[in-house]
């Protein structure tokens, strides 16, 4: 499989009025303590291993005293605010117990552990650079996809839930090899459907390492989903095959699987399964989706050039002459989204099953 070349440091595009009114009209906006800015002024770091001593490429950051204290009750401050109602009355029985910082990728984020001392309970949130592709990112993926997303925005600052689940690459590694036949004919299926909604929504690098395998005991069996967890490349590459989780060569192994378990008419069911799920997700979000694409469609996040040779990749693919009139990537999905409407809104259940 030949390997896909994406731009190695895709800009970071501020937010602009239009999207900062929409993300105030439905409650992303909050004021918060800390800023993103505020976490760099860390005064040193050590490297974080994972349990086989592999460099994970995040550093545990540490600050001066006088002002690490403030910092870890801001950090405090914003748990409650994103986990509850702000009340501080909580602020005495959390810790934090470590910041780290993101060395590799594009949005540089600090990912900071809260754990509950009564109990030793813990949970990650992430703060980094509030960057509009990744917003426009994280809002397809909680209207688009089975999983809603708590988010929240303030200023040049992003506050970001963590999406729990095993490691894609992880799990092709080491778990992957031991599943059941049935449990990889599973997989294989998800996988086609995660495939399927990616390109649709214009979900850029589903890279083995950007999404997570989470497994969900159900009576006599385990059920896998998966889940995206990096937004950063949101309508940004002009490639159209870099929307595909299926041609990247690090998931070659899911994608022979799929080739190996599944019939062409099983893929194809499958397919046409997520597409009409998708359009029932459009129809019951339809004023916020509209207003979204709004924002897109004036705002600016990716390159002409990229823009210019999406517009033709799609229309090599759909045949669909409305994509080439297109000039922005907002312009691109929205028509995307009315093609899938048209072509699969009256598609009979009973046809698919």
């Amino acid at each position: 499989m030949k390997d896909l070349k994406i731009s190695k440091r895709k800009p970071s595009y501020p937010v602009s009025k239009k999207l900062g009114k929409y993300l105030d009209e439905y409650n992303r906006i909050i004021e918060i303590p800390i800023f993103y800015e505020d976490l760099l002024r860390f005064q040193g770091s050590v490297v974080v291993y994972d349990d086989d001593d592999n460099d994970t490429l995040w550093v545990r950051v540490y600050y001066n005293d006088y002002e690490r204290e403030e910092i870890e009750m801001s950090l405090k401050k914003v748990y409650t605010i994103f986990h509850s109602d702000g009340n501080e009355e909580a602020h005495p029985f959390l810790s934090v117990d470590a910041i780290d910082y993101c060395t590799f990728g594009n949005s540089r984020p600090f990912r900071i552990k809260i754990r509950n001392i009564l109990n030793d309970n813990f949970t990650y949130f992430y703060i980094k650079t509030a960057d509009a592709s990744r917003i426009y990112g994280l809002e397809l993926e909680h209207m688009l996809s089975p999983y809603n997303l708590n988010f929240l925005v303030h200023g040049d600052t992003l506050i970001e839930e963590h999406i729990s689940g095993i490691p894609g690459d992880v799990f092709i590694k080491h778990m992957l090899p031991h599943c059941s036949k049935s449990e990889k004919a599973q997989i294989a299926k998800e996988f086609v459907k995660f495939n399927e909604r990616c390109m649709i929504r214009l979900l850029g690098d589903m890279r083995s390492y950007n999404y997570v395998i989470v497994p969900t005991h159900d009576f006599d069996h385990v059920v896998y989903k998966i889940r995206a967890i990096d937004f950063d490349q949101q309508s940004y590459e002009g490639k159209y095959n870099i929307y595909r989780p299926q041609f990247f060569k690090e998931n070659l192994t899911i994608v022979q699987m799929v080739s190996a378990i599944l019939k062409k008419l099983s893929i194809d069911q499958y397919k046409t399964e997520e597409r009409s799920i998708l359009v029932k997700r459009l129809k019951s979000f339809n004023d916020r989706i509209d207003a979204l694409l709004s924002c897109m469609k004036d705002d600016n996040i990716s390159t002409p050039e990229h823009i210019a040779l999406l517009k033709n990749d799609i229309y090599r693919y759909s045949k669909e002459k409305k994509f080439l009139a297109c000039n922005n990537m907002g312009e691109i999905l929205k028509c995307g989204l009315e093609f899938l409407t048209t072509n699969y809104e009256n598609v009979n259940p009973m046809e698919i099953i």
